[in-house]
């Protein structure tokens, strides 16, 4: 069984927070102030999680620097107060950076469901993402 720390439980209910202002601050036809708080809180859940060494390292791998550059430049411009350029900035970097974790996600899916049309697509996106 895996120990979890009281510090990585803050950090999911920190990024559940920061999910939650995102999707609150898009339903608010792209509420500057709410797309910027829930990014703070998502980046800061992160760290919470992996800790502050192993989240610089993995937003600082050179093959994902052009990644971090999008997801890190949107969250600057959402905070400068352009918020629909800066959210399909940090789109294109959130799914450049986290690329290789959408096969395990989606062989997750397709394990946890029972429901045989969904755990047959979930297996199908399982197999046709390739990990960089």
């Amino acid at each position: 069984m895996i120990s979890i720390t009281e510090w990585q439980k803050i950090g999911v209910g920190t990024i559940g927070f920061g999910i939650f202002f995102i999707v609150f601050g898009i339903l608010l036809y792209f509420d500057s102030v709410l797309l910027a708080f829930g990014n703070l809180l998502f980046l800061t859940g992160l760290s919470f999680i992996i800790g502050l060494r192993k989240t610089f390292s993995f937003f600082f791998q050179r093959h994902k620097l052009k990644g971090t550059g999008f997801f890190l430049g949107g969250v600057v411009i959402v905070l400068l107060r352009w918020p629909l350029l800066g959210m399909f900035l940090e789109t294109y970097g959130f799914f450049s950076l986290f690329r290789s974790f959408f096969p395990v996600i989606f062989g997750f899916l397709g394990s946890a469901s029972n429901i045989p049309f969904l755990s047959a697509l979930f297996r199908r996106l399982q197999g046709t993402s390739s990990v960089v």
